[in-house]
């Protein structure tokens, strides 16, 4: 039986999904004096008891329920892009932390493709700086792309790892300015977490606290505030009263249905959960589902492109040292007519561990994989392989969505099914970058080896905007059909820009739960 302080009462707010959005929206929102109960699908952990380094064990944070994929290029489902647990993709991401630019929020005003978002850089530049001091992202002195050129909180990260000098000298051979990467990742003491040691394991979940995430930032602050979070509590379905509003969300827990009820409902359920729990939440006066008179719930996904290429050395650079990503390049971020495509991409030095090693450049034989004696050469060089990674912006397509399938789960929900194809400017980009690549490394002696497909970060799928008739929510998120329910994560973004999305997905939170509070004070809620 779970235990809940709000069980039987009217809660100002429920908030599904306590992840990047969520926990900022949870910590805010409680802050300011407002009831909140968040519910999360996954376990609560502690990082020093249930995290290891160990890559099998610790796909578990990552969401390993059934999804149904489709479409030309059909999407990995699971670790590399979708968290499981409070703290959601924040516990395993690399933490990579980038502002969007100017030109990400005007990409059909600007290069005539994609779609304009409602909100301009200055709308969310103070939630970008109070979120990036509120966590201390370690970066640069200078960064010499986007409205945004430093300094950032903390100093940037000391030492590099061989992976990332390699990359930045290669850069520096062929005239391309790189820089330490900016990361949520301590570079000294803060709010008595430590800086970091360079284990590596930053996918697997940071042990000592060194990296952030609002498993350990966001959501004690909340839980100090006063707000109930609930783990292990699978949201299925959202209610609306008789008035046509929200009025709660019914969940699982270990076999057994509860409801709580709540003045407003916010969704940071991230970009499949989202639109499923939408769809799946259709009711006589919403036939195709809540907040979809559009018809956009579950449209217009996007991933970024997330071609790795690894180049073979003379010398050892164990690629596992260090923090992942500690070297970038926005060289090629801005769109340039005479590469053949619009928009771009980031470049980053990109450490791997063994098994999602061998795991990648078995993807990469073609039309043959790679398969067993060549590949236990290669793991057997494994010490000599450089890595560097793309991660390049996918134009909005309404046909790439997400839908739901006839299976059904142990909820009883429809399972996800997840369609995505890359267009022909996605194409001609992961093309283009991959030689930019290739380039880097053979300018320091790296010999190419393997070219491995891939994708990473979700976008879209509820998409923000100004009509009503052609997206789901307005820029602060509130849906255009029910006033009560907002949706606060990555699925809102409208574009996807040419840069790792988590700073992005917290501001917009950040800046959602200034609003909610405004209108609290204001009555108007």
């Amino acid at each position: 039986m779970i235990k809940r302080r709000f069980e039987n009462e009217t809660v100002d707010v429920v908030i599904v999904g306590a992840g990047a959005a969520g926990g900022v929206l949870a910590k805010e929102l409680s802050e300011a004096g407002m009831s909140v109960v968040v519910l999360d699908a996954g376990p609560i952990r502690d990082p020093q008891h249930d995290f290891a380094s160990d890559e099998l064990s610790m796909k578990q944070l990552g969401w390993q329920d059934t999804r149904i994929v489709d479409g030309r290029h059909p999407l990995e489902m699971g670790h590399n892009n979708s968290g499981f647990g409070v703290g959601g993709g924040t516990l395993h991401f690399t933490g990579v932390f980038l502002r969007f630019h100017e030109s990400d929020f005007k990409t059909k005003s600007i290069d005539g493709v994609g779609e304009d978002w409602p909100i301009h850089y200055k709308d969310l530049e103070p939630y970008y700086t109070k979120i990036e001091k509120e966590i201390a992202v370690s970066g640069p002195r200078y960064f010499p792309w986007g409205n945004f050129n430093g300094p950032y909180p903390y100093p940037e990260r000391d030492p590099l790892s061989p992976n990332a000098y390699l990359f930045q000298k290669g850069c520096e051979q062929l005239g391309i300015p790189s820089v330490t990467a900016p990361l949520a990742i301590l570079s000294a003491p803060f709010e008595g977490r430590p800086p970091c040691i360079n284990r590596g394991f930053c996918n697997q979940g940071c042990m000592p606290n060194s990296k952030f995430s609002t498993l350990i930032v966001h959501i004690p602050k909340a839980l100090k505030a006063g707000a109930e979070v609930l783990s292990e509590c699978m949201a299925t379905q959202i209610i609306l009263g008789p008035d046509g509003r929200a009025s709660g969300v019914l969940f699982h827990h270990k076999g057994k249905e509860y409801r709580q009820k709540a003045n407003l409902v916010i969704l940071c359920a991230y970009v499949v959960e989202t639109p499923r729990l939408l769809l799946n939440s259709f009711t006589p006066s919403h036939p195709d589902g809540l907040a979809n008179s559009s018809g956009w719930v579950g449209r217009g996904i996007m991933t970024h492109s997330s071609y790795d290429v690894y180049a073979k050395f003379e010398d050892e650079v164990r690629v596992y040292k260090g923090t992942p990503v500690l070297a970038t390049t926005q060289h090629f971020y801005e769109s340039d007519k005479e590469r053949g495509f619009m928009r771009g991409y980031t470049l980053h030095a990109h450490g791997a561990r063994p098994l999602s090693f061998a795991k990648g450049i078995v993807k990469s034989g073609t039309p043959v994989p790679l398969w067993g004696p060549k590949l236990r050469e290669s793991m057997l060089d494994y010490n000599y392989y450089g890595r560097s990674t793309m991660v390049g912006e996918v134009l909005p397509h309404e046909n790439n969505r997400i839908a739901l399938a006839r299976d059904k789960d142990q909820y009883g929900m429809p399972r996800a099914k997840v369609t995505f194809s890359y267009g022909e400017n996605d194409l001609k980009l992961i093309e283009h970058a991959v030689i930019q690549m290739k380039n880097i490394w053979e300018a320091v002696g790296g010999k190419t080896e393997f070219v491995v497909p891939d994708s990473a970060h979700l976008m879209g799928g509820c998409r923000m905007g100004a009509n009503s008739s052609d997206s789901v929510v307005n820029s602060f998120g509130q849906t255009h059909d029910i006033p009560n329910l907002y949706i606060c994560d990555a699925s809102i973004f409208v574009t996807s820009g040419g840069g790792n999305p988590t700073n992005t997905v917290m501001a917009l939170a950040s800046r959602t739960a200034d609003h909610l509070i405004g209108k609290a004070v204001r009555h108007e809620l």
